[in-house]
């Protein structure tokens, strides 16, 4: 039965749905995260009225600005507002789109709900590993990982190239063999991928040409079986090209990733030091910009000291890649 492993780590919650032994979702929170989270009832005041696009603008009580759809009629620029928030804040390049809400009902301004919240309204088994096997290790979630952050996703039948684009995330799926086949498990491996990386929004997925439509219908079945609703996607054209589109509530796993590789590298690197053996003083070695990243937050190497009972050192290695640090501890 599938079941959410769910992980509070520093600077970090994780979470990964398994299912048949396999991870086929991952989550993670970041604890610094300024945006506020889907749900989130939050006072406001409108600056702009609806533009073209009927979108308005509102000042929420932090300062930050959030888009507005419907602004209800009658509203006026500088009228006072609750509103709930629908779309947390996405980063795209080096912009970030602020937070989407709608007029809410409530008169309570209130936190929306965090990832162990989510998890228990998902009516799933969730299960908290304490001592022992690292159960999301076990299962693959270093791997995964590494698949979102450089967005190449290889079996031995197929290769998927994931894109991040402003208007669309891309999967360009490669392979060996007849194309009728390559394009049957390239549509299943990429619907694996865009649950197991909450891709959402508008998703594009560029198959193999094939030439007969039974071809093509297969294709795009062998995606349904595997990616649950709801979404909407097109029929496989003549050209390969299947679009998809899915609600679009936060940034998707390869999003966070590749938004910043070093806080991404820093984090990893936090949980594999929770997780060395040894007895002795932990050194982090890592490439200096992690270590950089991991001085300025002195109260996670604090955490991380008091988990482990034993003193945390950094030292930098330029050779390193940024994801290639590594901890060792002294056997004393």
């Amino acid at each position: 039965m599938a079941e959410w492993l769910y992980e509070a780590g520093i600077g970090e919650n994780r979470a990964a749905l398994v299912d048949g032994g396999r991870i086929v979702e991952m989550l993670v929170e970041r604890d610094d995260a300024a945006t506020p989270r889907v749900g989130a009832i939050c006072r406001a005041k409108l600056t702009r009225k609806a533009d073209g696009s009927g979108r308005g603008l509102v000042m929420l009580d932090d300062g930050s600005q959030a888009q507005l759809r419907p602004v209800p009629s009658g509203l006026t620029e500088g009228a006072s507002l609750m509103v709930e928030v629908i779309r947390e804040a996405l980063r795209e390049g080096v912009e970030t789109k602020p937070p989407r809400v709608r007029a809410a009902t409530s008169d309570t301004a209130t936190e929306g709900p965090d990832l162990r919240a989510r998890l228990a309204a998902s009516g799933l088994p969730v299960r908290t590993p304490g001592a022992g096997p690292d159960l999301l290790e076990t299962h693959g979630w270093s791997e995964a990982l590494e698949e979102a952050a450089s967005g190449i996703v290889a079996t031995p039948q197929i290769l998927l190239r994931i894109a991040l684009t402003p208007a669309m995330t891309l999967i360009d799926v490669d392979g060996a063999g007849a194309p009728a086949d390559v394009a049957l498990a390239g549509a299943r491996a990429s619907g694996e991928a865009i649950r197991r990386f909450g891709i959402a929004g508008s998703i594009g997925i560029d198959l193999p040409t094939v030439a007969d439509k039974a071809g093509r219908q297969a294709a795009a079945a062998a995606l349904d079986e595997v990616l649950p609703q709801p979404f909407e996607r097109t029929a496989v054209n003549g050209f390969g090209f299947l679009q998809i589109v899915r609600r679009r509530a936060r940034a998707s796993l390869i999003e966070t990733l590749q938004a910043d590789p070093v806080l991404a590298a820093a984090l990893a690197l936090l949980r594999r030091a929770e997780r060395t053996p040894g007895h002795g003083g932990l050194t982090l070695l890592a490439n200096p910009a992690v270590t950089a990243r991991l001085e300025a937050r002195p109260d996670w190497i604090d955490t991380l000291a008091r988990a482990l009972g034993a003193s945390v050192g950094l030292r930098s290695d330029q050779a390193l890649a940024i994801s290639a640090g590594h901890a060792s501890r002294a056997q004393n």
